[in-house]
């Protein structure tokens, strides 16, 4: 197990005086000290549910994606019974990558270019150079599936492939579907958005030179929203006020009063999701889904960030817009739609790229501190120490 030197840190939001009004952030070398980070990627992102990769982006038997989770790359690979199966990267004869482009198809089978071992879909080994000669210790010809791809755990949920690394993975229906649970205040109030069944509208990846957890803690609030996000606050004015929207169990933001959609001048969007109820009609949800995943849920699409942490200063961000097949396939306009929350990330992410640097001055060594409107992220700072330290 991973263990960082240091003591465990005192003066977070668990420890503040009831009434402060100024709450303690963790300290700069949480943001920039590659100890720490490796560390992350040991206790939290190889031992949680990480969503990977959307399904429909392997539509045919063969189809891969290669996903970076933790310190491990990972393939997802649909199966020939279309089922989706994910193994780590690793050829078993003498550790080669199997896939090193980032996407594909395979025809039949996952092949080693280094010395042709060869694996089905399913990761079981299919062929070797003079396999039928070799042995194991006893003395046996070797066994096809204990010699095949190591496997990872897979779930799907809301359309996409959440993979696990852990041997004994936590709870999927705690840790995932529990977190929008209790988020939105029910289990039924995600199901009416119909995720699995929305088509990807448009998709931008994002290399942002900063830590993932200043990004999710951007996500958290919107202390800043009136300060940056000018197009979004007039869609939603309450957001100008510094109300983070995702804090209040239920609450969703509600559009302005002249607003028509969720678009970046505020006019009609597009075709509306038909299971979005009455209640939350003209209404913007916000979703964290530790560690890696943001929700955004507006009447006529979704909006779903997926975040790949690279090293301490870099994080890749997946984003994708979801929409009603007939809106995708009918080549319908998604420009003022995509527009807004483009915005937004380019505006978070400069924002985020702009605190990187302070992270390892001396002028923040002992971290900074959360106004009253932050101080919710003082509980994601605490569930970061209790996932390094115990």
């Amino acid at each position: 197990m991973t263990t960082i030197d240091d003591p465990q840190p005192t003066g977070l939001a668990s420890a503040t005086p009831t009434g402060s009004s100024l709450v303690p952030t963790l300290a700069g070398d949480y943001y920039c000290s590659p100890a720490k980070f490796d560390a992350e990627q040991d206790l939290i992102f190889e031992r949680m549910w990480f969503c990977a990769v959307r399904s429909a982006d392997l539509p045919e038997p063969g189809a891969f994606r290669k996903v970076q989770v933790g310190r491990e790359s990972v393939l997802v690979v649909r199966g020939r019974n279309g089922t989706l199966n994910a193994f780590l990267n690793v050829c078993r004869h003498r550790g080669a990558m199997l896939c090193t482009e980032d996407s594909g198809v395979a025809k039949r089978h996952l092949k080693c270019p280094y010395h042709a071992w060869t694996y089905g879909l399913d990761g079981k080994l299919a062929a070797a150079p003079n396999l039928g000669s070799l042995t194991d210790a006893t003395g046996a010809r070797i066994d096809r599936t204990e010699y095949g791809l190591i496997k990872v755990a897979l779930r799907e949920w809301l359309g996409y492939a959440w993979v696990c690394l852990a041997a004994e993975p936590p709870s999927f229906e705690d840790d995932v579907i529990g977190t929008v649970t209790r988020r939105l205040g029910h289990p039924e109030a995600i199901e009416g958005y119909g995720i699995p069944e929305l088509s990807v509208g448009r998709r931008v990846v994002y290399d942002v030179k900063a830590n993932w957890k200043l990004i999710v803690e951007n996500f958290m609030e919107c202390y800043h929203c009136a300060t940056i996000h000018p197009e979004l606050t007039e869609v939603l004015p309450e957001f100008a006020d510094g109300l983070a929207a995702q804090y209040f169990v239920g609450h969703g933001a509600l559009f302005g009063e002249d607003v028509e959609g969720f678009t970046v001048d505020g006019s009609a969007g597009l075709d509306p999701i038909p299971g979005v109820t009455a209640e939350q009609d003209r209404r913007y949800y916000a979703i964290t889904v530790r560690p890696n995943v943001f929700v955004s849920l507006v009447p006529d699409h979704v909006i779903f960030h997926r975040m790949y942490p690279m090293a301490a200063d870099r994080t890749v961000v997946e984003c994708d817009w979801l929409y009603l097949p007939q809106v995708v396939e009918g080549g319908r306009d998604l420009d003022r739609s995509v527009e807004l929350f483009h915005r937004v990330n380019l505006q978070d992410f400069d924002a985020c790229e702009r605190t990187q640097p302070a992270m390892s001055s001396r002028g923040y060594r002992a971290g900074g501190v959360l106004v009253p409107s932050e101080h919710h992220i003082g509980e994601f700072h605490d569930w970061v120490v209790a996932r390094l330290y115990g």
